[in-house]
């Protein structure tokens, strides 16, 4: 089961529209790629990505795979789930609570929120398992980075996977 084929279309046409305006190259691969992301609802991994699209084009290679998924998350044609760009980030505070995450230097604090301690799980979410707990992650840019030179709200498509713009410690207070 996957994305139904009438929404399939309009995600291609977005990707088409959006690598025409940013001029980005639309090349079999990047289409392959982008196709098989567009089409799941399982949220694949890098991994899953690569071995179906290799499975069509079998010269596609992992590096590529890697940074034409970055390209669309800059791009905003996807988003990731869980850790950003593959650093897993390790929390003592096990008090409830919430975290606000830089998209751009990877800065992340906790806060509070009574409001969103108490949202209900929606009982749709039943169907897939029982709830463990949530938390709410709140992504922006930070102040630190707001005040940088680019401008810019989202990372450089030209990063590789897993680099991340290191800011200096005072910069984040």
């Amino acid at each position: 089961m996957g994305v139904d084929r009438g929404e399939l279309d309009r995600r291609l046409e977005r990707f088409r529209e959006t690598a025409r305006k940013a001029g980005v190259r639309l090349t079999h691969q990047r289409l392959e790629i982008f196709r098989e992301v567009a089409s799941s609802i399982e949220h694949p991994a890098v991994e899953a990505v690569f071995r179906a699209v290799q499975a069509r084009i079998s010269t596609v290679s992992l590096d590529t795979v890697y940074r034409t998924l970055w390209m669309l998350e800059d791009l905003g044609l996807i988003t990731t789930l869980g850790p950003r760009r593959g650093v897993a980030r390790f929390d003592a505070n096990l008090r409830p609570h919430h975290h606000f995450v830089c998209i751009r230097c990877g800065l992340a604090r906790d806060f509070e929120n009574p409001a969103f301690d108490s949202l209900g799980v929606p009982g749709a979410v039943k169907q897939y398992g029982d709830v463990v707990n949530t938390r709410v992650e709140i992504r922006g840019v930070c102040r630190a980075c707001s005040r940088g030179a680019t401008g810019r709200t989202r990372p450089s498509v030209n990063r590789k996977p897993g680099q991340v713009r290191r800011t200096k410690l005072a910069d984040q207070k």
